[in-house]
């Protein structure tokens, strides 16, 4: 079970991160797994906005998404801090 402990502290530790670049991998559903770079642009009380490197060179900028918090907690979501090699749980 997700207890607000475990929620408030992936929230600090993507707070302490903001505008660091991260490898995030989510689960999409059936098998399929996406992996894109980008920074956390903010956090917020019940979730996070990142935004991912343009995929293509027709791309002028990059893609905002946001997750919450609990999709880290449950496994959907997986973050690892580039610069120090940090993965969030």
């Amino acid at each position: 079970m997700i207890e607000r402990a475990d929620i408030e502290r992936v929230r600090n530790i993507l707070t302490e991160n903001v505008g660091k670049r991260i490898r995030l991998t989510a689960k999409k559903g059936r098998k399929r797994v996406v992996v894109r770079q980008g920074y956390i642009k903010s956090t917020y009380p019940s979730l996070f906005i990142v935004v991912l490197d343009s995929v293509s060179e027709f791309a002028s900028g990059g893609r905002t998404i946001s997750f919450n918090y609990s999709d880290i907690l449950i496994k959907n979501v997986s973050v690892t801090i580039l610069d120090t090699k940090q993965e969030v749980e």
